[in-house]
């Protein structure tokens, strides 16, 4: 399909939803600033869409873009990235793009560990999915069973793993800042 012909199939499109929305050009004009001659012309064909004119419509209509002019499907949406293992904890990637928000589901073995706060840029959220996960966050230490959250400012010294009863499952959600190393909040020697 040409660009051309993408173009040729907005107008009627744009009719389509207003009409199906019960709204009158008027109405249109009136919430998006757009003269009623200038929408009559955008729906029949007789003037070419541009952005500056289908932003305010699709804002208007509480409508995606994409859905005013057509544009095809982007593909498989699936995340297919490989499972990570860092020290015993599996992480499973739920973004593709590098940068920006990272999720991850982590399934964390059945297994005692000291914690070991760390510091970092950030902001992370934290969901369990099965099990329970321990957080230490500064001077709290917490046990969080599945169904719970929580949230916190990386910078506060913090550290999560499974309580020893069992394995867990959890979502963790970070901030770019979160990918930055991790730093220890306080000596080796001093637990």
């Amino acid at each position: 399909m040409t660009t051309d012909d993408v173009l040729a199939e907005v107008g009627p499109r744009l009719r389509r939803i207003r009409k199906d929305r019960e709204v009158t050009l008027a109405a249109l004009s009136e919430a998006t600033g757009i003269s009623v001659s200038t929408l009559s012309r955008l729906e029949s064909g007789l003037r070419r869409p541009s952005l500056e004119l289908l932003l305010p419509i699709a804002q208007a209509h509480q409508v995606p873009l994409d859905e005013l002019v057509g544009a095809p499907p982007v593909g498989d949406p699936r995340v297919r990235a490989k499972p990570i293992t860092r020290q015993g904890r599996t992480l499973y990637p739920l973004t593709r793009q590098p940068g920006g928000l990272q999720a991850y589901k982590v399934v964390e073995p059945q297994r005692t560990a000291e914690p070991d706060p760390r510091i970092h840029e950030g902001y992370e959220w934290l969901y369990v999915l099965s099990g329970r996960l321990r957080l230490v966050l500064g001077q709290h230490d917490v046990v969080l069973s599945a169904g719970e959250a929580a949230e916190f400012d990386t910078r506060v010294p913090h550290w999560f793993g499974s309580t020893g009863e069992g394995p867990v499952e959890f979502l963790s959600l970070f901030g770019p800042q979160g990918e930055r190393m991790h730093v220890r909040a306080r000596p080796a020697s001093a637990k």
